[in-house]
């Protein structure tokens, strides 16, 4: 074990959060040693590669606020790796695409005369007389667009993204998630000259983006994190953490081959799961932490990427699916984010569905998924029929970390005693703290974190939240934002329980393995 003045930290997840606490502690000669589940690195910022295609899972563009981590990522990549990409999203319904962020003249001739006029009118109408109880989501959105603006552009995306009906959402984090995006500001989006809008996050038109996809950025970090003595150790999970008196001391890994082994700790940063690093402890947690770690709920997630001609290419980074007759929820087409993501001629198209793991679409072997795929991207008349040449499924679990009524409770708990029982326990990252963090939000919990152990500093890295920070107007000479969704649902609301007791129970029992992708430490953007 390394002496007290430079002490050994056990970091949980290769993803962006565990690989920055990595390539900050051994920058600064620390010994490090990081132990990832899966067998790449990058949690679900990771690139997958099959037969030489490569698929970004979720989609992944490189802006931020944060100064430092901006210069991390400088620090990490070289500036040759780093494209200049437009930025291109529409909304598919009805057969047509709609700008996004919405414009109201192309909104509104997209709809039609007739149609367009209805849904003025529906306006109007809700703004005069607006639905008297707006505590639910769609009540809340209708007093602002009407009902004909808002079954075209919320409904059917949020309801597929989380999986249960509008109606059922509280309104209490709408203000935020649509803040820019009134019916006024799209009028006046759709009469100014176009210009690159980054003072408000949602409408940057540009962005870097590593050539070989986010993985890149955390292949090159471990690979420095190696180079400057640390260890990261892959197809290797954290099983159990144990402490006494009052401390961590030691985790025990399992490989994939089933060995277990006992490795020493003076810290531990953790980017798994948050449930499993808390029924991971040895002694266990008392009975009601451990009830408020299987309280917390995930969406879960898959990718069906289809490679077709580049003639059925599209200048989008992704397509938000609004038809309410697929199962789709976002088309990304990965030419768009890079040429070196796909082959010449060629493009891939990667499907995205958002699911619950164990649920019918989760189970579907993959030739059923990829059959499902090309239907519906025939059905949408993005391809024709016989255009697929081939396919392949990526299956994400634990995604986006749900917002149930209870989950502030079940964190506050769990983190309480942590800080109390483990102080040398530190949950960073989207996962690992159950927050909705975007990649940059990630990895800034880990640089406090590191500063806290290296320097004694007091960060409280729970008050780092992109929450606020992303929604909002940029301040004058700040660093544009990172597009989170604004609008479509993409954003997580706080899902009443009633609704989110469907979902199928699942083992969160296994420190650093989250499901058959084994993402722990995620922080997609």
């Amino acid at each position: 074990m390394a002496s007290p003045e430079v002490p050994h930290t056990v970091v949980i997840g290769a993803g962006p959060a565990g690989l920055t606490a990595a390539y900050q502690l051994a920058a600064r000669g620390a010994a490090v040693t990081v132990f990832e589940a899966d067998d790449v690195v990058g949690g679900i910022s990771r690139t997958v590669e099959r037969d030489g295609w490569r698929f970004d899972i979720g989609g992944h563009r490189f802006f931020t606020k944060v100064a430092a981590v901006e210069a991390l990522w400088r620090e990490i990549l070289p500036a040759q790796d780093f494209l200049l990409r437009p930025r291109m999203s529409r909304i598919y319904y009805q057969g047509k695409l709609y700008d996004y962020p919405l414009r109201a003249l192309n909104a509104l001739r997209n709809l039609g005369p007739g149609r367009a006029a209805l849904a003025i009118g529906s306006y109007a109408r809700a703004r005069l007389r607006p639905p008297p109880d707006q505590s639910n989501y769609e009540a809340w959105l209708v007093a602002r667009f009407g009902w004909r603006l808002y079954r075209t552009f919320f409904k059917t995306y949020t309801e597929k993204l989380w999986g249960i009906p509008v109606s059922e959402m509280p309104a209490d984090w709408a203000a935020q998630r649509v803040k820019n995006l009134s019916l006024s500001s799209a009028i006046v989006n759709a009469v100014l000259p176009r210009r690159n809008q980054k003072d408000i996050t949602s409408l940057i038109e540009e962005f870097h983006y590593p050539k070989y996809g986010p993985g890149m950025m955390w292949e090159s970090c471990r690979d420095k994190v190696e180079k400057m003595g640390g260890t990261v150790t892959m197809d290797t999970a954290v099983a159990t953490i144990h402490h006494e008196r009052g401390r961590a001391v030691a985790v025990t890994v399992l490989s994939r081959t089933g060995e277990r082994t006992r490795v020493p700790a003076d810290q531990v940063i953790s980017s798994t799961p948050l449930p499993a690093l808390v029924l991971g402890m040895d002694p266990p947690a008392p009975p009601a932490v451990v009830e408020a770690a299987k309280d917390l709920r995930y969406r879960d997630y898959l990718t069906v990427a289809l490679v077709v001609p580049a003639e059925f290419s599209f200048p989008d980074n992704w397509i938000y699916i609004h038809d309410p007759g697929v199962r789709v929820g976002r088309i990304q087409n990965y030419g768009s984010w890079s040429p070196y993501l796909v082959k010449e001629g060629r493009t891939c198209l990667g499907l995205e569905y958002f699911v619950f793991e164990g649920d019918d679409m989760w189970s579907k072997p993959d030739d059923e998924l990829i059959g499902l795929g090309t239907r519906e991207l025939e059905m949408l008349g993005l391809v024709r029929r016989g255009a697929v040449e081939r396919g392949y499924v990526v299956r994400v679990a634990k995604a986006y970390p749900t917002y149930d009524q209870y989950y502030r409770r079940n964190v506050e708990i769990m983190r309480e005693w942590l800080a109390e029982n483990v102080p040398n326990v530190h949950p960073v990252g989207r996962n690992g703290m159950h927050r909705y963090n975007n990649a940059d939000h990630s990895m800034l919990t880990a640089m406090l974190t590191v500063e806290n152990i290296l320097d004694g500093t007091r960060h409280d890295v729970w008050t780092v939240n992109v929450e606020e920070e992303y929604h909002e107007q940029r301040k004058t000479g700040a660093t544009s934002g990172a597009l989170t969704g604004t609008g479509t649902g993409r954003d997580a609301p706080i899902i009443p329980r009633g609704a989110d007791a469907r979902r199928p129970a699942r083992d969160t029992s296994r420190c650093g393995a989250a499901g058959s992708s084994s993402v722990a430490g995620q922080g997609s953007g």
